[in-house]
């Protein structure tokens, strides 16, 4: 009987199971496929591992002949360091990245070595630049607990991102700084590498390496640190700006707790001396720079940008600030400014050099420099101006005016006592700060005269015309005020107040170096003679008598309207000073005057600024000019336009320049803006007038006063 066919066979004559089966007699065969598949996954892993080892030899090796020498990395700095010198020499304020001295390797103390390696790094000594056990370490902490909480970087590592890279996070930074990590423990010795860590890490508050973090937060040298400041210092390297002992001490604390532990658990130190190390007993050294002399730097520092605008280096800038002086400064505006109200003060050397300054009562509150940012109206202080411009004209100091009523154009000014005194000197007038008599002055001699005057002096905010503005009513600065007065000081001749005297590397090369201005009088030497009689007389017999100090002193003092301001501006023994006291919201301040609270302070500072200088005797002997002596003699001696005065700017213009144009709100009356060139002496006359304000000359021209050359008394 013949077969059948299986319905299951196939085609080529084979049914399932004869498959099957054929396929379970390979079977004995598979081991020997997975043992060559696994051995040339081993052939190919263990080359490409040996190309990826030579390339990255390679690369380090390349690395490694481009890194600097180990001296050029030493000098190698991260931005501008700028340190801000006194007079004497003597360090004021370090702004930008501060670098300290450099500590050699042998002379770092060993606990802060063993400190910084314990919580930085603790198998510094077996790596060679990475560390894989530390990244592995990193990995299996950040997934239990969800984020990063260890750093994997080494001490080689941070050491190359902060000579060579930033702090970004990205993968191909990473990839470099391992590199480098790498090339530089090649090329240098462990000791090398932590000597250049510890001298160049960032520990906060602009401090970089062990000298000037310890300098900065303990006031010593890096040298000389103990366990616990060392715990400190060590601590900072995680967060600088969060465990600044400076700026949160407790949580600079807590953290040297953790380096103590973890210095225990790495067997540096003891259990003994864990337990004995205290850190809540650590002095920290004084904040510097957070006091009144920032009022200054804050003043000076701009003016690099002019000085030095494309230097980018570390510099020295060595400026006129007295340490004394601005001690004593600060002192007595703190010491007599009344409650609830600010002062500030502004002292110039005869040369112009800023001997002190003081924007405030407390820079730390409040660092707002009224000083030379705010303006304030001076009061009587002003008429300085008035009689400046009227001893210009022809009065002299014994001539002869009348304190009684006047009304101006509808203004009706009085004196501070409501009384009059009838007909009495210039002098007088000055010295009692007659506001009759100012007034009548301006109004002889033409309000544009007044000015002309006070900017020739340095006045360079706005002023206005109105009969008023002899009263003061023109806001000013107090450093112009002073500058002012100096200039008087100086008998006539202009004073720019300057801060800087030189600016030098850190290697010592003059980059910079202040060079006087040139003489530039202001007005003829018997007006600065007759205006320093005027205030001589006023600290002698007149307003100002509180601004005594036992020497010769010329001065004066201005009040506002409900004691909103209160100023005393004078000089002694070529020292010039103002004062200025009041609110920042110009609210009244009860009791408040030029000759009382200013006037005190005033004597306060000078008595110890002018302490080293002889007295020196005023020059107030009237030298008239031919033209004055003979009034029928109208021949000047002088060019009309031969002074020099400043602009709104505060910059000096040249005779017969033309002035800058002050801000729009400096329009004067008639819609001329700025202030006429000056005329000269001579500036009573009506054509003088009319271009001082812009006005036509009246029908009736004022008739000017007749001069009186009497002797002086006594």
């Amino acid at each position: 009987m013949a077969r059948r066919d299986s319905p299951n066979r196939s085609k080529l004559g084979r049914s399932e199971p004869e498959r099957s089966s054929s396929r379970r007699q390979r079977d004995p065969q598979e081991p020997s496929f997975l043992r060559r598949w696994l051995r040339r996954m081993l052939i190919w892993g263990t080359a490409l591992t040996l190309l990826g080892a030579m390339a990255l030899a390679v690369a380090v090796f390349v690395t490694e002949r481009s890194l600097p020498s180990y001296e050029r990395m030493k000098s190698t700095q991260t931005g501008q360091t700028i340190v801000v010198r006194a007079s004497d020499g003597s360090e004021i304020v370090t702004l930008g990245p501060s670098y300290g001295r450099w500590v050699p390797y042998e002379r770092i103390p060993q606990t802060l070595k063993d400190a910084m390696i314990s919580v930085e790094d603790r198998r510094f000594r077996d790596h060679w630049g990475v560390d894989p056990i530390g990244i592995v370490r990193s990995v299996v902490v950040r997934i239990q607990s969800g984020h990063w909480r260890q750093g994997g970087s080494t001490i080689t590592q941070q050491l190359a991102r902060n000579i060579f890279l930033n702090n970004s996070r990205t993968f191909d930074r990473k990839i470099r700084e391992a590199l480098l990590a790498m090339a530089i423990e090649q090329k240098f010795t462990k000791d090398q590498v932590l000597e250049l860590y510890l001298n160049k890490v960032y520990f906060g508050g602009g401090a970089y390496g062990v000298d000037s973090a310890a300098r900065k937060f303990f006031g010593h040298s890096g040298e000389q640190l103990s366990l616990a400041e060392a715990a400190i210092i060590a601590g900072l390297v995680k967060a600088p700006s969060h465990y600044s002992p400076t700026a949160d001490a407790a949580a600079a604390v807590g953290r040297a707790k953790v380096v103590v532990q973890t210095m225990q658990e790495a067997g540096k130190i003891t259990p003994a001396e864990a337990a004995a190390v205290d850190l809540k007993a650590v002095k920290l050294a004084e904040e510097q720079g957070q006091n009144s002399a920032r009022y200054f730097t804050d003043w000076v520092l701009p003016q690099l940008d002019l000085l030095l605008p494309d230097n980018d280096q570390p510099i020295e800038v060595w400026t006129t600030l007295d340490p004394a002086a601005q001690h004593a400064a600060t002192d007595s505006i703190q010491a007599n400014v009344p409650k609830g109200a600010q002062g500030a003060l502004v002292s110039l050397d005869r040369d112009g050099a800023v001997l002190a300054m003081v924007g405030g009562t407390d820079y730390v509150t409040s660092n707002y420099n009224r000083a030379v940012n705010a303006v304030r109206q001076p009061g009587s202080a002003w008429k300085l101006f008035v009689y400046l411009a009227a001893l210009e004209a022809g009065y002299t100091p014994d001539a002869k005016v009348k304190d009684e009523p006047v009304t101006i154009d509808g203004w009706s000014p009085r004196n501070s006592g409501g009384t009059y005194a009838g007909e009495i000197d210039v002098r007088s007038a000055f010295a009692y700060s007659k506001n009759t008599v100012a007034a009548q002055l301006g109004n002889e001699v033409g309000f544009g005269a007044v000015a002309n005057m006070a900017r020739r002096f340095g006045i360079t905010t706005p002023i206005n015309t109105l009969p008023s503005m002899v009263l003061g009513s023109s806001d000013v600065r107090v450093i112009d005020m002073v500058r002012a007065f100096a200039a008087v000081q100086a008998k006539g001749t202009a004073v720019t107040p300057y801060g800087i005297r030189k600016i030098t590397s850190t290697e010592g090369e003059v980059l910079y170096s202040h060079r006087p201005d040139p003489a530039q009088q202001l007005v003829p030497n018997f007006v600065a003679a007759g205006i320093t009689d005027l205030l001589q007389s006023a600290v002698s017999i007149g307003t100002g008598r509180a601004a005594q100090i036992g020497r010769p002193v010329a001065g004066k003092t201005g009040t506002t309207s409900s004691n909103k301001d209160g100023w005393f501006l004078g000089f002694s023994s070529g020292i010039t000073t103002g004062v200025w006291m009041g609110r920042d919201d110009a609210h009244p301040v009860p009791g408040l005057q030029g000759g009382t609270a200013p006037a005190r302070a005033f004597a306060a500072y000078m008595k110890i600024a002018t302490a080293k200088r002889p007295p020196e005797k005023f020059d107030t002997d009237l030298k008239m000019p031919q033209w004055q002596l003979e009034p029928d003699d109208e021949v000047m001696q002088a060019n009309p336009d031969g002074y020099f005065y400043a602009d709104p700017d505060g910059n000096i213009i040249e005779p017969g320049a033309q002035p800058k144009p002050p801000a729009a709100d400096g329009v004067l009356p008639g819609g001329e803006q700025g202030v006429p060139v000056p005329e000269g002496p001579p500036a009573a006359g009506d054509d003088f007038l009319s271009r001082a304000t812009g006005k036509q000359a009246d029908p009736a021209p004022r008739p000017r006063p007749k001069p009186v050359a009497t002797p002086k008394p006594n």
